[in-house]
Parts: C-alpha cells; structure tokens; sequence
C-alpha cells in the first residue's frame, strides 16, 4: 500500500469552535463544538503497541487550553503506554493577539511548579509568546505548555493519547499534579532545532529526535523514495494527485515508498516522518 488516505474522527471540546477550517465542514446548528479532528490509520487503535508512530490532528480554538505537559518516552513506558509525547504546531491562523504558552518565564524548581499550579500563580509564570499564520513551535515531552484562543493549527505528535493537565484555569475538570510536576522541565524554552529552507520550496521545520516535520510549496511531481520510514502527508492548499487518487486541503495520507505525488505551482503541504535525520532524496531540488 504505497498511499493510505487516513480516516478522520472530529473530537468535541469546550473549548473549540463551530466555524472551522475552510477544508472542514463546520458544525450544525446546535451541535457541540469542535476541538480537534484526528487523521487515523485504518484499523489501527491510537497509541497501540506496535501502531503508527505519528499522529496528526487539525486544532481549532475559542478559550485556552490548560496549561499541561507531556511524559517522555522512558515516563510513558514505565506506564505501560507505548511512548512519550514530542510534538509540533504549524499556526494556519491566528486572530490578532493569539498566543501560545511554551515553557516557563524562569527556571523553577518543581516544588515552586507545583505551588503555582494550586494556587493560580501559573499563568503568570508560563511564558505566552505571540503567534501568527505560519509560525511553527516543536515542543519536546516535559515541555509546560498551552494553546490560547483564535487559533487554527497542524499538531503533528507522537501517537499516544497521554496529557497531563497542570491547571484549568478553575474548571471542574481533573488534574494530574503529581504524574505531571514528575515529568515537567519547568524552564523557559529554547528552540531544539532552527527552522530553514533546504532546498527551494523545502522547508525543513524541525529535525528530531522524535520525528521530522518538513513543509513544502510550490509545484511538486516527484516519486517519494524514503529510508523504510513511513511518512504521513499534510495538504494544506490546492488539489493535486498521489498514485492517481485526488490529493485534497483536509485531508492526510500515510505512504511508503514509491507513492507518486503531483502538486500544482500554489501547493502548501507538510511532510512528517518519525525519527531524526532529513531524508535528503525525498524531493529533488
């Protein structure tokens, strides 16, 4: 199966909205907000032993998101989940003011972390960094973070469904103090790697160590050789062909080896595969 055409599965959430990405259909009248839309493997449970390593999700918010964190891999196993949580945020849209929170202002102790957490004093203490179309953050597990409202965003992660909330800004929803403060790194945050272009129209975004996330543009026909890793495909603008199949905004594909893609000169697509290391023959220069 050189090309798979992932299933998707919309996700309700108090904090997500109704209008939703062009690509999307918005939600009926009445209907529960959307807050994110999944792109599944055909047959494959989230986060299995064994299943896709990568998941890829379309986030679309009206209200924050707690302020949370994620285990890494050794944490996560030691739990009996398959592995951690890195992931990486592609801003698609933002209204004016946006932000996200990604790391704390100053090193804290965990203690202080955890203080904060009970008492409110964490959302003063997190670092909300102004965010704008197209901007990109790859956030390693154990990173204290948040997404704020007016945002429509690309998160591809590790694929296990395992968030620790810090805090919720008084909800009634649970809390996961003592997991969380256990695996958070409550620094402020440094990029782990610098955004740049490889070659025209192939922007390399992030570079391990959990996967790779790349974005290309412009006029793509190409036959994908890879290294045995999989790559999941993210179209973001304009229609296009892969293995013959009709290649659309909205939707996300998982290829092999050998899967034939053609793009039109105004295509806008990300590239994600697990690891570390670019995979320098994917598209010719």
């Amino acid at each position: 199966m050189p090309a798979t055409k992932l299933t998707t599965k919309r996700v309700e959430k108090p904090w997500g909205r109704r209008d939703l990405w062009p690509a999307f259909d918005s939600v009926a009248e009445g209907g529960d907000p959307v807050g994110e839309i999944w792109f599944e493997v055909p047959g494959a449970q989230d986060g299995e032993k064994g299943g896709p390593e990568l998941l890829i999700k379309y986030l679309f918010t009206s209200d924050r998101l707690s302020i949370q964190v994620h285990p890494d891999d050794a944490a996560a196993q030691a739990r009996g989940y398959p592995r951690g949580k890195d992931e990486a945020w592609v801003v698609l849209d933002a209204d004016p003011h946006a932000s996200i929170a990604i790391g704390t202002m100053e090193v804290m102790s965990r203690d202080r972390l955890r203080a904060s957490a009970l008492d409110g004093t964490i959302e003063e203490l997190v670092d909300w960094k102004s965010v704008k179309r197209d901007d990109s953050y790859y956030t390693p597990a154990g990173t204290v973070h948040a997404i704020g409202p007016g945002l429509t965003l690309v998160e591809v992660q590790q694929n296990v469904d395992l968030t620790y909330r810090l805090y919720d800004y008084g909800s009634a929803r649970e809390l996961h103090l003592t997991d969380g403060i256990a695996v958070s790194d409550p620094v402020p945050y440094v990029a782990p790697y610098k955004a740049h272009e490889l070659s025209p129209g192939r922007q390399i975004l992030a570079d391990g160590p959990a996967f790779v996330l790349e974005r290309w543009t412009g006029a793509i026909e190409t036959s994908l050789p890879g290294d045995g890793r999989p790559l999941w495909l993210v179209p973001l603008a304009e229609d296009g062909t892969i293995d013959g199949e009709s290649f659309e905004a909205g939707t996300v594909w998982m290829v092999e080896d050998g899967a034939v893609l053609g793009l039109p000169g105004s295509a806008d697509l990300l590239v994600a595969y697990p690891g570390s290391g670019v995979i320098e023959s994917l598209r010719p220069a």
